[in-house]
């Protein structure tokens, strides 16, 4: 892979990991329950954290990082914001848009494994890659007991 495929690889999911820190911060600003606005709090860290290492690696290879998100993350906060206003269970909401924002990001990643990576690079989306499906799988898992219980 070229490097300027290689670097909007990477910017892809640069965009992606924004959206996922402001949508899990804004989902923890929200949140009614202490433990998901701790369990929010702590995913908005990791993808803020995956988001340096991604725009680390950008200028490694002689890019510049995107700075934001993509349309489709802001309308989804912006329908979570709406959802909580006028829902009486806005922790179910919450959670049924952060399973979707975390669709999206399992859908970025599986695209970019699909590239014919640097090794290097490889490891470090395949390890974001694990952490995005451990809280996709988590904030689904808690939306369905919070469909049961209600």
């Amino acid at each position: 892979m070229d490097n300027d495929k290689t670097i909007a690889t990477l910017n892809t999911l640069t965009e992606i990991s924004y959206d996922g820190q402001k949508g899990f911060a804004n989902a923890a600003q929200h949140a009614k329950r202490a433990d998901l606005k701790t369990l929010f709090a702590e995913y908005a860290a990791a993808c803020e954290s995956g988001l340096r290492e991604l725009s680390e690696h950008v200028r490694t290879l002689g890019g510049t990082p995107k700075e934001g998100g993509t349309i489709g993350g802001a309308f989804r906060r912006g329908l979570t914001d709406v959802r909580v206003g006028t829902s009486s269970h806005s922790d179910q909401a919450i959670l049924e848009e952060c399973e979707k924002g975390e669709d999206v990001a399992k859908k970025a990643y599986a695209d970019a494994l699909k590239e014919n990576l640097p090794p290097d690079i490889r490891a470090l989306i395949e390890s974001q890659n694990a952490n995005v499906i451990a809280h996709h799988d988590t904030v689904r898992d808690l939306r369905d007991m919070r469909v049961a219980s209600v």
